[in-house]
């Protein structure tokens, strides 16, 4: 064995210790200051570099554990399997089944995501339009773009609420109406009413819809990986019968208790 392997091994070592770590880090570890040789180094066992703190945190694909999205962190640094935030951004509204929001999009990425879609835009590589105060981005290939622009306009035909305010703040009567309108949708439209609501919210939101609505957090959780996974199906739900009870009478009751 070479003494580049023995070198090459001594920071497989350390990226398997330490999960990631920054270029002087490694540079330490080898004993080296040539950028170059880390590099061919580090090209050897396939590394990834972070798209956020200015891509100044490496590690190894065999290390990444990748979300749905692509996405993995470690200590708040965060990798994608797709490389830097534009390729990420691209790969993410490509597979998306209703394009995204700069916002819909930050929730997945944890980071400003302004320059990477405008970039994009820019370049052509993806297609935005205005749609109420927001602006959407959707993928530049057409007939992709024209089935997201459909799904977009039913999931806003068919969601009238907005719960990402402040849930607690809201009056009885609101949220009785929320919880009727909840009723009224099937159980697929009921998980992605609750995951897109959550999504909204950000951090914590999973938990407070299912408060809200009387879900278990799972349920929520799973519909909101669903609506942005590009695999809704808008026919089709469970045949009648199956499923939980209702719960909405029980809250709509909690509620009319409330304002008696």
């Amino acid at each position: 064995m070479n003494a580049q392997k023995y070198i090459s091994d001594d920071l497989r070592e350390l990226l398997l210790n330490n999960k990631i770590g920054t270029l002087e880090e490694l540079k330490g570890v080898l004993k080296t200051k040539s950028t170059m040789t880390v590099f061919r180094l580090l090209k050897q066992l396939e590394y990834i570099s972070s798209y956020s703190h200015r891509g100044k945190y490496y590690s190894l694909n065999e290390i990444a554990q990748y979300d749905p999205y692509g996405i993995w962190s470690h200590r708040s640094v965060w990798f994608s399997k797709y490389g830097n935030l534009v390729e990420t951004a691209k790969d993410l509204i490509d597979t998306s089944s209703a394009g995204y929001t700069a916002k819909e999009l930050e929730n997945i990425v944890h980071v400003e995501t302004k320059h990477a879609l405008l970039k994009l835009f820019k370049n052509r590589r993806a297609d935005r339009e205005r749609i109420g105060s927001v602006l959407v981005y959707f993928s530049a290939e057409k007939t992709v773009n024209k089935r997201q622009r459909l799904n977009r306009q039913q999931l806003s035909e068919q969601i009238h609420f907005d719960l990402s305010c402040e849930i607690d703040t809201q009056s009885h009567e609101l949220k009785a109406a929320i919880i009727l309108f909840y009723s009224l949708l099937n159980e697929k439209q009921r998980r992605l009413f609750a995951g897109l609501e959550s999504f909204k919210i950000g951090h914590g939101g999973d938990k407070r819809i299912a408060d809200l609505l009387g879900l278990d957090i799972h349920t929520v959780a799973k519909g909101r990986r669903e609506i942005f996974s590009g695999s809704v199906q808008f026919e089709g739900v469970r045949k009648k019968g199956s499923g939980r009870k209702p719960v909405e009478k029980k809250f709509l009751r909690s509620s009319k208790e409330s304002n008696d």
